[in-house]
């Protein structure tokens, strides 16, 4: 029987989710990758189980987790039940819905049906009569904005989420989102944007709109698919992701330049007594704009490793601008 270790809250901040009383710790355990039936369970639950022994107490998921879509909600549900049923209150859950989860038109985009249906189904996968964060994934061009918005709000009002968020929308999206759910009085409450040192699209204008609006922020792909680690220092080593066939990381991208980017990043690390990784996090971190990174692990060790970088989460103006002279070289 697993008990949680007495110790949990004693290192890991926590931040306030935009203007909400919601604080999340500043690293999340995302469950994209690593929790499906082709990962030996023990495993899976081993990592659930050191995330929230290390204060992670946020574990984010979207229906089209897995591989196959559905598993990763499906192994979380199991381990809430064998592991966590104690500590469901101490737990953060969130799931979207918006990518394309079973065939035919109402299986994926932004539609009333689909996203409450989606809900539903999510809600007993993982065993739970309600989640703490659901997010609209992706606009859909073609549904209109105010009936993808209500239909967050209407999860909220019949009990099934306690607070909504968004992904992938643009500033002005976001804007337009965060006014009609103000309307219907269930207030935006976060936002998860990709970001990393490799992808500064949210600071071309969404991390301001956050600010004003007052909305939170959790970015995922905080090392851009793995590349900010030590794995890609010496090119594209077997087994990596880029040496397969992902669509989120192609060995094109490994290019001479960026490996040649990544070391200098590496030297930077170092020098701060980090590795790559918890560089990259701390990054993500500084300041306190970005409430919380999300971070994947196919192991407790790398999950150990990741949240170490909270020990140093601190740049002088010398690390940040030899960071955004390796970046943009």
């Amino acid at each position: 029987m697993y008990t949680a270790d007495p110790a949990r809250y004693e290192a890991m901040p926590y931040r306030r989710t935009g203007r909400s009383g919601l604080k999340l710790p500043a690293l999340s355990l995302g469950l994209w990758h690593n929790f499906g039936p082709d990962r030996p369970v023990e495993t899976q639950r081993q990592i659930l189980r050191r995330a929230f022994d290390l204060g992670v107490t946020h574990f984010d998921l979207a229906n089209n987790y897995g591989p196959p879509p559905g598993a990763a909600e499906s192994a979380l549900g199991e381990a809430l039940k064998a592991d966590f049923t104690p500590y469901r209150d101490e737990l953060v859950i969130s799931t979207k819905a918006g990518y394309l989860m079973w065939p035919g038109p109402y299986g994926e985009w932004g539609s009333r049906k689909y996203l409450l249906s989606s809900l539903d189904q999510s809600l007993r996968r993982m065993g739970l009569d309600h989640v703490d964060i659901f997010y609209s994934h992706r606009p859909d061009p073609e549904t209109p904005l105010e009936e993808t918005m209500g239909a967050l709000h209407s999860a909220v009002q019949q009990g099934k989420a306690l607070y909504v968020g968004i992904s992938n929308y643009s500033p002005e999206e976001t804007r337009e989102a965060a006014r009609i759910l103000g309307e219907l009085g269930t207030p935006l409450l976060i936002h998860q944007p990709r970001y990393s040192m490799l992808d500064r699209r949210p600071e071309e204008g969404l991390l301001d709109a956050l600010d004003e609006l007052g909305v939170g922020s959790i970015a995922y792909s905080p090392l851009e698919q793995g590349l900010l680690t030590a794995r890609y220092l010496d090119g594209i080593p077997e087994g990596s992701r880029a040496a397969g066939d992902s669509p989120f990381l192609t060995a094109d991208a490994v290019t001479e330049d960026l490996v040649g980017r990544l070391r200098t990043l590496d030297e930077i690390a170092r020098s701060r007594g980090q590795s790559l990784a918890q560089l990259a996090l701390a990054w993500i971190l500084r300041g306190g704009r970005v409430t919380s990174a999300l971070v994947g692990a196919s192991s407790a060790r790398q999950l150990e490793d990741s949240v170490a970088a909270i020990r140093n989460l601190d740049f002088d103006e010398d690390e940040l601008a030899r960071i955004d002279a390796a970046v943009k070289a």
